[in-house]
């Protein structure tokens, strides 16, 4: 096999957007417990009609450097694979991230591909040295920790 063009990747860009003031009312100065994720969590995403999954990446002093929307899915279910979660987390030199997505229903009860997925970017994370601090399920009005209810 011939290779006609060795292409060198020299940079990689990624679209950085302001956080809306809206949103500044509730970020926490650092996340100190799954309380904090939580309600952060909620209040990006909790009314959302349609899943969303999130990735909030932290510094080493668990400080919220970047908040990624990942993925938007449907009405009940949101397609999410460890490339893309840790895509934001690499190139923004994320310590730790917490992921979070929303039941639309209302209902934050998880489900067995809740915790699948939870566990598979758990591995994921441990592989490449970014650990995930917790899994988060939240509605409009209510949360719940993954790694709380001792599934994760």
């Amino acid at each position: 096999m011939k290779l006609e063009k060795i292409i060198e990747i020299t940079r990689i860009k990624q679209e950085v957007k302001e956080v809306e003031e809206t949103y500044k009312s509730v970020l926490p100065e650092r996340i100190q417990s799954s309380t904090d994720a939580i309600n952060f969590a909620k209040a990006l995403i909790g009314d959302e009609d349609r899943e969303v999954f999130l990735v909030i990446c932290l510094n080493i002093k668990n400080e919220i450097s970047v908040v990624h929307r990942c993925h938007t899915g449907s009405l009940n279910a949101s397609v999410v694979h460890p490339r893309e979660v840790f895509k934001a987390a690499i190139l923004n030199n994320a310590g730790s991230i917490l992921v979070a997505h929303n039941h639309p229903s209302g209902d934050c009860q998880y489900s067995n591909e809740d915790v699948a997925v939870s566990k598979r970017l758990m591995d994921a994370g441990e592989l490449i040295g970014i650990e995930v601090l917790d899994s988060l399920i939240v509605s409009q009005k209510d949360g719940v920790s993954l790694r709380e209810l001792g599934v994760i």
